[in-house]
C-alpha cells in the first residue's frame, strides 16, 4: 500500500466519521426530543425557584430570589415560552400525538 493509498483511506474513514458526528449531533431526529428534554427540566427548575411570578404563592422564592441575577437572560425567556404555552401539559403532550 502506498503512502497516497494510506492518505486516501485516512480520508475516506475521516469523512464517514464526521458524516455520522454530524448526523448524530445536528441532523438525527432525536436531537430535537433531547433539545426539548432540556427546555422541559429548565421549565421545571425556573417555575420551582420562582413561582411568584404566575402567581403562586411560596416560600422558596423569598431564597431563590437571590439567583435571580445569574439568571435574569433565562428568566425572560422562560417567563416568554411559559405565557405563549396554552399550557405545559399541552407542550408534553405533544410529544405523543404526531
Amino acid at each position: 500500500m502506498t503512502p497516497a493509498d494510506r492518505i486516501e483511506e485516512f480520508r475516506r474513514l475521516l469523512d464517514e466519521w464526521l458524516r455520522g458526528l454530524y448526523h448524530g449531533l445536528i441532523s438525527h431526529p432525536a436531537y430535537e426530543k433531547i433539545e426539548k428534554e432540556a427546555e422541559d427540566i429548565e421549565d421545571t427548575f425556573m417555575l420551582a425557584c420562582f413561582p411568584d411570578a404566575f402567581g403562586i404563592p411560596s416560600p422558596v422564592s423569598y431564597y431563590t430570589a437571590e439567583l435571580l441575577p445569574y439568571l435574569e437572560d433565562e428568566f425572560e425567556a422562560w417567563e416568554r415560552r411559559m405565557w405563549d404555552r396554552g399550557s405545559v401539559l399541552e407542550r408534553k403532550g405533544q410529544q405523543y400525538h404526531f
